[in-house]
């Protein structure tokens, strides 16, 4: 095999790339309605059942501890994106949802 034949073009890596996006988006429709808790990081964006935020402060500095349990990690990049558990430490925002099932809805009176 030749050199040549190995490199990838910018066009072929970018069209890998979208393709691994729309996988990943579409493994996350799939699972999302497992999870109870969606936490949004500076760096990551996990779907969790159990999830624990204590903020924490060292001399002048604060941060957050974010402790997941059973959790599902938005990474294109992870062979496997279930885990366990995960412990994360973050000087920035962190976001904390609790996810709205439509199934778990009361109906409306009618």
């Amino acid at each position: 095999m030749l050199y040549s034949e190995v490199i990838m073009s910018a066009e072929d890596l970018e069209q890998y790339e979208t393709e691994q996006e729309l996988s990943l988006y579409r493994e996350y429709k799939d699972v999302v309605g497992i999870f109870k808790y969606a936490v949004e990081t500076d760096r990551r964006f996990y779907l969790c059942n159990n999830v624990e935020v204590k903020v924490r402060t060292e001399a002048a500095d604060v941060y957050y501890d974010i402790t997941m349990w059973d959790a599902w990690v938005w990474d294109l990049y992870r062979p496997t994106r279930f885990v366990k558990y995960a412990h994360v430490l973050t000087f920035r925002d962190v976001s904390l949802e609790e996810i709205a099932h439509a199934e778990l809805q009361v109906p409306a009176d009618k």
